[in-house]
């Protein structure tokens, strides 16, 4: 077990946080009815698209609240002192729309049942006609909002699971759109499938005085097994898959506004099958971070848990401890687990 430094403050800058049962989410009436006839569950399972299969896993954490009390059980003994609440698929078509997720955010009990509450990211589309109105009751609804996300990625195998319109970063209204986000001075989360990261690099070069946040490597999906119909199923699939990641992310890093999260390597996309052990994980992953952290450097890389749809692969301590011992001793800890998160989120702005 990796020792942590003494007096380390961790922020994790990318939880999720649900409840399918009392708020709208595109599982609530799934969940609803495992919890009403428990025996159904199996079935229902096998119900669910191969494609939502491969991407979140063991479904329990989906089909369940995870609120700030799980969290908090999750990091365990860690010292997490502060988390980032990042939008998590609210449903509700109403006026509201996603301020009401960021409302609802502010109403859990952090600090209690868990980790204080630093930031959150709501979803907004720059598309939308009312952009401008959906950010600024986003706003309204968090002192803390510090930023949006559009989940971007799109996957041309038609057995990966989209999540959104192909090209969706680099569409005129789209382009046209964010500027009401560059306005008010909201970073922007990119979440891209690997192949997707030039559409990064053209939309951060458009707006060069907003920040962006590369969440989870980019996603390289099948890179560490098969996924959908034709995705890292060989190991010169999977070889390709690296190579042209390496050469996009380097075009993203050489941008000096992203940031690159440490994030979402325990996602069952990349191909895996099920929990694995520290030392796995870890010896899996070390090529991606350790080009990711050569690229951006130590000012511009946070880690992150991406709890809890990194948790049906490893713990966040395991998730930690492979960071750290990937990186070796010369990594500052105390940057990479919270320094750098709390200029990005501006958490010490109240």
């Amino acid at each position: 077990m990796t020792d942590l430094p003494a007096g380390l403050r961790i922020v994790d800058p990318h939880i999720h946080q649900w409840d399918p049962f009392t708020t709208p989410k595109e599982v609530s009436g799934p969940a609803k009815l495992v919890r009403r006839l428990p025996f159904l569950r199996p079935v229902l399972m096998k119900l669910f698209p191969q494609r939502d299969r491969e991407f979140v896993g063991d479904p329990t954490h989906v089909i369940n609240t995870y609120l700030p009390a799980d969290y908090r059980a999750d990091a365990g003994d860690l010292p997490v002192e502060t988390v980032v609440h990042i939008e998590a698929g609210w449903a509700d078509h109403s006026p509201e729309g996603t301020a009401g997720e960021t409302a609802w955010v502010e109403t859990l009990p952090f600090g209690t049942a868990g980790p204080a509450l630093g930031a959150v990211v709501c979803h907004a589309d720059p598309r939308e006609a009312g952009i401008a109105d959906v950010l600024d009751r986003n706003l309204a609804a968090s002192p803390r909002l510090r930023g949006i996300r559009c989940s971007a990625a799109h996957h041309p195998d038609p057995g990966v699971r989209d999540w959104n319109d192909e090209g969706l970063l680099s569409s005129p209204d789209f382009l046209r759109g964010f500027a009401a986000v560059a306005e008010r001075g909201l970073s922007f989360e990119a979440w891209v499938y690997s192949h997707q990261l030039p559409e990064v690099v053209g939309l951060a070069q458009e707006y060069p005085e907003t920040t962006f946040v590369l969440d989870h490597y980019g996603t390289p999906v099948g890179l560490f097994g098969p996924r959908g119909r034709r995705t890292g199923h060989t190991e010169a699939d999977r070889r390709e898959i690296l190579a042209r990641w390496s050469d996009d992310i380097a075009a993203v890093a050489a941008l000096p506004n992203v940031v690159a999260k440490h994030s979402g390597l325990g996602m069952p996309v990349l191909g895996w099958d099920g929990p694995v052990s520290t030392a796995q994980f870890r010896d899996t992953v070390a090529p991606l971070v350790s080009r990711t952290q050569e690229l951006f450097g130590a000012e511009r890389t946070l880690w992150a848990s991406n709890f809890p749809m990194d948790k049906p692969i490893v713990p966040i301590r395991g998730l930690i401890e492979a960071l750290l011992e990937i990186l070796g001793p010369d990594v500052d800890s105390h940057q990479l687990l919270g320094g750098n998160a709390r200029r990005v989120y501006r958490l010490d702005n109240g």
